[in-house]
């Protein structure tokens, strides 16, 4: 689905996004959190939410799983239904940021084009973004399985599953390369709250 509905116009706020950083003391942000299932994004982002709760910043996760419970309920896996997961996911942090908290996403987003629509959305409202590669090694993700998807999806119950029958594309340079075979999650929440925190510096 691209470009905005018929007959309709944008509704321009009272408030500049930089007046309301000034009144809130930070600006908003959304981390975008991409890698294969079992890779750790939902555990490192659900433990950065509240590490940012407890220093005052409001974060938020939007873990692609949830999403698929409402917002993008009934979309496909195919090509074009991951783009539209994650065009609505990217909306949905982009209300997040623009409140001023910091939306972490949490989505395996496979293909580079679409974080890069991301991107540009942000970039056009002024709201910061970044791109957080949680990576591991399939054998890796695929030995911790913690869904039990890549069994399925090896025993033909999956089609198109990201790693095994359809591909992931790394992203080319994100703001972040956290490598969960190697690096504890300690060390990768700390990473993840750095950044939120400089990036919801007020400019």
């Amino acid at each position: 689905m691209d470009g905005a509905s018929p007959n309709v116009v944008w509704q321009h706020g009272s408030a500049t996004s930089a007046e309301r950083a000034a009144a809130l003391g930070r600006a908003g942000c959304t981390i975008w959190m991409t890698g294969l299932s079992g890779s750790g994004k939902s555990t490192i982002a659900l433990a950065a939410e509240r590490a940012l709760l407890a220093a005052g910043l409001p974060a938020l996760v939007l873990d692609g799983d949830n999403l698929r419970h409402g917002l993008s309920a009934g979309i496909g896996f195919d090509e074009a239904g991951r783009a539209e997961a994650v065009r609505r996911a990217g909306e949905a942090a982009l209300l997040v940021a623009a409140s001023g908290g910091v939306a972490i996403v949490s989505l395996v987003s496979p293909y580079e084009a679409d974080r890069e629509r991301v991107r540009a959305r942000h970039a056009a409202s002024g709201i910061a973004f970044a791109v957080v590669h949680v990576d591991a090694p399939l054998a890796v993700a695929e030995a911790r399985d913690p869904k039990g998807l890549y069994r399925r999806a090896r025993a033909g119950e999956i089609e198109r599953f990201t790693g095994v029958s359809d591909p992931y594309e790394a992203p080319i340079a994100p703001e972040l390369h956290l490598t969960t075979d190697v690096a504890s999650i300690e060390s990768c929440v700390a990473s993840v709250v750095e950044l939120a925190r400089r990036l919801a510096q007020p400019a």
